[in-house]
């Protein structure tokens, strides 16, 4: 019988099963020798990394940057770093995202505009490419911790029910760790639908003063604090991308007060005066305009020619948007006192910008009905209410969805012309503070150009980690972005990025050093030279003299460069805005199938809910048993911005009784109470959808009906909380129930809700683009 003695690795030779082990193997662990891989850490002293991100903040909102709103953790993040004025981004969300987490023109990462859409094109993928490494991912192939917090919008929104290809969701692009909402926006009372990691976060009910902006800093800071207990030494990556302060402007319960009065002198005023503390703190050389052409289509009107009832109405939004960019200066100061506990202030860089410029998608009178301000559809009918009036004091509040004018979005841009969305300084001209009190000791104001896909290259750089050079075996492509950090380390530096093109909606610039040719389109018109105006950004970087008629050579050499790097970066085919735009991917069309819904179910996904009801007729059979007193909810779906919901109520007798709840955009329909029987039954809640975007609702039960006739058809974003069955889960449909019985479960039996889609509409925008594809197949 063998001892073991003088084999295995003993014996000179060793089977392949422990080939790359480094130590020695013997039969018994005494005739062995120990071996330890090495283990992935960053270098000694590499420093945290922390990016902030805040969503549609204009250029002049906070106080670095002129702007009178309580910011004071971000002046001293300014007093401490390095303030750019020359920072320009992207024109919408999801693009600039993509740039600034790959280094790569948003284009060519698939994001032509945000993840919202699916025409079927190359820069309309929104999936992160698999050869675009993340900043997430090269930071934690170097031994970080890598966490994200808050909003992503850089999966396609029909990539993000339970069933979808997660590819693009941040735990699979190199986060640890991740809490916070996949899409472009949602409501800071009740977000409609929050992630954890890699699945959907349950919530019965918010609790009452909830707010998002304060628990995705809680979450941030939970997640610093739980590796500072494990490792005092490991570096971190932390991606903080702020909901606020997209649409729906919202606040926390008394923050709107410290702005009472504030903004009763108006637009004109607050902007004349942010240019004037611009001009005198260097962001601006003396001379520099104010634009004060009017701009067609979305003009703004002088303060003094609105009513008294305007002006307090509109004075009462930018309140509310001010006590929202307040909490976010709030959330930055957490951090910083954060990372001062555990003795990392010094050593981490922090970041702080703005994904786009401020909007003006709140139209010339702002809104308390977001969602209907989203609807633009050819064929609305007439009575379609924008704004649908309640009180004052509830604006930003949780019964409220509000947007502001874009009046305040002109003031947020200042000194600026134009809006997010456009390629003129306004969409993309943005704050940018970086601070790192160890390694950036020359602080102060840069000048210089930086463009967005510069900040992944520049970060890496800093903390010496080097890009990934492949991902998941597939070779890296290379940035487009260029390192600032001579820029961030000297004043005197020359710019490193010196050439960008840029593109959104149709809109088109092109810069190179001081001169900036800049398109606005307008839909239905033709994409040729003829539409570039041409700017001397160092003599008027305000964009207020258009130069085209005296330098045409230059125009034409500019235009000429544009279409070379459209080409190579995936910009065509530009969207004309015809019916191709509103194509979706034919593989998504089970999205439409019929769905049961047991007890228990997840709410479903906002898209994958939508898809059932929009622009379709529908039948949603509810099947359940009721007892003596049973009440409460059988199915929602929506929220305060919009949605319908289907309860049992007990009459005055006691009897139960069943009602129908439409609430459009902020105007509540009820149907009157139909009564049921005790026992098993059956009820039918019919969709039928009228000319002008209209619905017929019709309940019925047991031979009886109720109806509600000729109501708004909740279209768009809306309903934006998803179905949820045996409750009204997340966001409440209707706010006098959730006040007295919150989420409103159901006590009796429910066995099912079954969702069965119908016919299109006529009207369904997706209809008409397969009719046009079908045209254009049959033409070519």
């Amino acid at each position: 019988m063998s001892t073991g003695a003088g084999t295995g690795a003993g014996a000179g030779s060793r089977p392949a099963a422990y080939d790359g082990f480094g130590g020695r193997v013997g039969r018994t662990m005494s005739q062995s020798r120990p071996w330890w891989p090495e283990e992935v850490r960053a270098p000694a002293g590499a420093p945290n990394v922390v990016v902030v991100l805040v969503d549609d903040l204009g250029y002049a909102d906070t106080a670095p940057y002129g702007g009178e709103i309580e910011t004071p953790h971000l002046a001293q993040l300014a007093a401490e770093g390095v303030q750019l004025t020359g920072y320009h981004t992207l024109p919408l969300c999801s693009p600039a995202r993509a740039s600034l987490l790959t280094g790569v023109n948003a284009h060519r990462a698939g994001f032509a505009y945000p993840a919202n859409s699916d025409p079927g094109h190359p820069a309309f993928d929104f999936r992160l490419p698999d050869d675009a490494p993340t900043l997430a991912e090269s930071f934690r192939a170097s031994g970080y911790a890598t966490f994200a917090v808050g909003k992503w919008h850089l999966a396609g929104d029909r990539l993000l029910h339970d069933a979808a290809d997660k590819s693009s969701w941040p735990l699979q692009r190199g986060f640890d760790r991740y809490f916070g909402s996949l899409e472009g926006f949602t409501s800071l009372h009740a977000p409609h639908r929050l992630v954890w990691d890699n699945s959907p976060y349950e919530v019965d009910s918010y609790p009452d003063g909830y707010y998002l902006t304060d628990e995705l800093t809680d979450r941030a800071v939970g997640m610093i604090r739980a590796l500072r207990s494990s490792d005092a030494r490991k570096p971190f990556f932390l991606w903080f991308a702020h909901h606020a302060v997209h649409g729906p402007i919202q606040a926390r319960d008394g923050d709107v007060d410290r702005y009472a009065g504030v903004y009763d002198s108006g637009w004109d005023h607050v902007r004349s005066e942010r240019f004037r503390r611009q001009v005198e703190r260097g962001l601006f050389p003396e001379g520099t305009r104010l634009p004060d052409a009017p701009e067609p289509g979305v003009d703004v009107p002088a303060w003094d020619s609105l009513s008294p009832d305007q002006r307090r109405l509109f004075a009462r939004y930018m309140e509310v948007y001010a006590a929202a960019v307040t909490a976010v200066d709030d959330s930055v100061g957490r951090l910083r006192a954060t990372l001062a506990e555990h003795g990392d202030l010094e050593n981490t860089i922090i970041v702080f910008a703005s994904d786009n410029g401020g909007t003006a998608e709140g139209g010339v009178n702002g809104t308390r009905s977001y969602f209907s301000q989203f609807v633009h559809l050819a064929g609305l009918d007439e009575r379609w209410e924008r704004d649908v009036e309640r009180d004052l004091d509830l604006a930003g509040g949780p019964q409220t969805a509000v947007h502001y004018p874009r009046g305040w979005g002109r003031a947020s841009n200042t000194p600026f012309r134009l809006y997010k969305g456009h390629t003129h300084a306004g969409g993309v001209r943005a704050p940018l503070l970086v601070s790192w009190p160890a390694g950036l000791p020359e602080r102060g104001l840069r000048h210089q150009y930086v463009h967005a896909t510069d900040l992944a290259p520049t970060l890496l750089e800093l903390a010496r980690v080097p890009r990934l050079a492949a991902r998941h075996g597939i070779p890296a492509t290379p940035p487009d972005g260029v390192s600032a950090v001579p820029v961030l380390r000297s004043a005197d530096a020359l710019a490193t990025h010196t050439e960008q093109y840029a593109e959104s909606g149709g809109h088109r610039s092109y810069t190179a050093g001081r001169w900036k040719i800049v398109t606005r389109h307008l839909p239905g018109t033709d994409f040729d030279d003829r539409e570039w105006a041409l700017h001397d950004l160092a003599e008027d970087p305000t964009e207020t003299r258009d130069l085209a008629a005296r330098r045409p050579e230059l125009v034409a050499d500019l235009a000429r460069r544009w279409e070379e790097a459209a080409w190579a970066n995936r910009v065509f085919p530009l969207d004309d805005h015809g019916p191709a735009s509103a194509l979706r991917r034919p593989a998504d069309d089970h999205l439409d199938d019929p769905v049961r819904l047991l007890p228990g179910t997840p709410t479903l996904e906002r898209v994958r809910s939508a898809r059932l009801l929009q622009h379709r007729h529908l039948d949603v059979t509810v099947e359940l048993a009721l007892r003596p007193g049973d009440r409460g909810v059988l199915v929602a779906h929506g929220d305060q911005g919009g949605g319908y919901l289907l309860a049992v109520d007990p009459l005055p007798d006691g009897r139960p009784a069943a009602v129908l709840v439409l609430n459009a955009y902020g105007r509540v329909h009820r149907t009157g109470p139909l009564a049921l029987q005790l026992g098993p039954q059956r009820l039918l809640l019919r969709f039928e959808p009228l000319p002008g975007f209209r619905w017929r609702l019709r309940l019925a039960a047991g031979g009886a009906e109720a109806e509600l006739g000729d109501v708004p058809q909740l279209l768009g974003m809306a309903p934006f909380t998803g179905i949820s069955v045996g409750a009204d889960r997340g966001g409440p449909v209707e706010w006098e129930r959730h006040l007295s019985r919150r989420h409103d479960p159901f006590t009796g039996v429910l066995h099912a809700v079954t969702y069965t889609p119908g016919r299109p509409s006529p009207e369904d925008p997706r209809e008409l683009a397969r009719l046009w594809l079908e045209g254009a197949r049959i033409h070519d």
